[in-house]
């Protein structure tokens, strides 16, 4: 099994990026089939999204629009618990379909403040499209519409999720390789 190490911290391959295309593909498939005839504004979740974000646009059929924002809870492993928002939409929202695109949702605190910021600006509904879902660990009550893999609460890397800045290029996820106690 393919090891790595980043910032003194080793990871061994956990999905393999044929399988993160292939339920991209799926994902894809679902959001065509839900919204087609309509035209939704894609919002993607700076930085760790960008990678998932742009392989689901690629999928997608319809005439559609992508926006970018950026928040934040994290510093190296762990979430801090606090939500900053540091970038916003730029352009409006009332009254349109928006489809959130996150790489991962652990605690659920950034996407949760992130669809209420939404709410506010009354679009027309908002749905959550995430690669990963951290289930055991959420904090808030969360619906998730699109979910790629619910996940094991563990550190992952990789295909756009970073440690403290690197890894978001790796192709695969890789997990965290806890030490033997």
């Amino acid at each position: 099994m393919e090891q790595i190490q980043i910032h003194q911290k080793d990871f061994h391959i956990y999905i393999e990026e044929q399988f993160i295309l292939q339920r991209i593909a799926e994902l894809a498939s679902a959001i065509t089939r839900d919204f087609e005839g309509t035209q939704p504004l894609f919002v993607a979740v700076l930085n760790g999204s960008f990678i998932f974000a742009a392989d689901l646009m690629k999928q997608i059929s319809f005439p559609c629009e992508i926006q970018f924002v950026k928040v934040s809870s994290y510093h190296g492993t762990q979430s801090t618990g606090k939500v900053q928002q540091l970038l916003g939409l730029n352009v409006p929202v009332e009254g349109r379909k928006l489809i959130v695109i996150e790489d991962i949702i652990d605690s659920g605190l950034t996407i949760d403040f992130l669809k209420k910021e939404l709410e506010k600006m009354s679009p027309e509904s908002v749905h959550i499209c995430s690669l990963l879902l951290k289930q055991e660990a959420l904090k808030v009550q969360l619906e998730v519409q699109y979910t790629g893999f619910e996940v094991e609460n563990q550190f992952l890397v990789g295909y756009g999720l970073d440690y403290d800045g690197l890894g978001r290029n790796l192709r695969h996820l890789y997990q965290a390789i806890e030490p033997a106690e």
